[in-house]
């Protein structure tokens, strides 16, 4: 099995951008105009930010019921190269904006029961995120619920930290780690902890415990 890719996710500082440059994750996430999000940050202030964002690095956007053609505009922009959806987007609204950008599209899930699979194998989105269903609040869900689920690779979110990353990778085998409370300190992102995190998933795959 390959090494899972590391998504660090709520970014809102230019320490921010300095530390993930630092730790070198796949993927980073910026939420972006979800006011109700204390790591919400204006389209403005995302398009500054990644200007110093090492290019290696995926900037991944997360939107809540934003409108398609303003998601489609910073996909085409280049200020972000994948909108993750995190508000009840339906396969409409996936289709619209797959249709106004080449741009992968990735669709959150709460995952609270098996059905809750059922929906997230079915989307038509090009990535897919399985959650707790309240994000950035640390709280992991029923990962037995994932135990020989194959239908499609995925993104883990909810929960995730050092100590339990090794778990969920010889348990479940997700495709991708997705991180935000775990990486920070009295809600700011902390470097160390970000840095702890990558060398975490990077470690396990050398232990060769695949």
């Amino acid at each position: 099995m390959n090494m899972p890719k590391i998504k660090i996710c709520g970014l809102s500082r230019p320490e921010d951008i300095t530390y993930i440059n630092e730790a070198k994750p796949d993927y980073c996430g910026f939420i972006i105009d979800v006011p109700k999000s204390r790591r919400n940050v204006s389209i403005s202030k995302v398009r500054e930010l990644v200007q110093n964002l090492e290019s290696q690095i995926c900037p991944v956007g997360v939107f809540v019921n934003k409108d398609c053609g303003e998601v489609a505009q910073l996909l085409n922009e280049g200020t972000i190269q994948i909108a993750q959806l995190h508000g009840q987007e339906d396969e409409a609204y996936i289709k619209k904006l797959k249709s106004l950008t080449d741009h992968p599209v990735m669709k959150a899930f709460s995952i609270r029961e098996k059905k809750d699979l059922d929906a997230a194998a079915a989307s038509s989105a090009d990535l897919i995120l399985l959650d707790h269903g309240k994000g950035g609040t640390g709280e992991t869900f029923d990962w037995s619920l994932l135990e020989g689920w194959t239908k499609r690779p995925y993104f883990l979110a909810g929960g995730l930290n050092p100590e339990n990353i090794p778990e969920a990778i010889q348990r479940i085998h997700p495709w991708g780690i997705d991180l935000s409370s775990a990486v920070e300190t009295d809600g700011k992102k902390d470097r160390e902890k970000i840095l702890q995190a990558v060398k975490t998933v990077r470690n396990f795959e050398s232990s060769k415990h695949f």
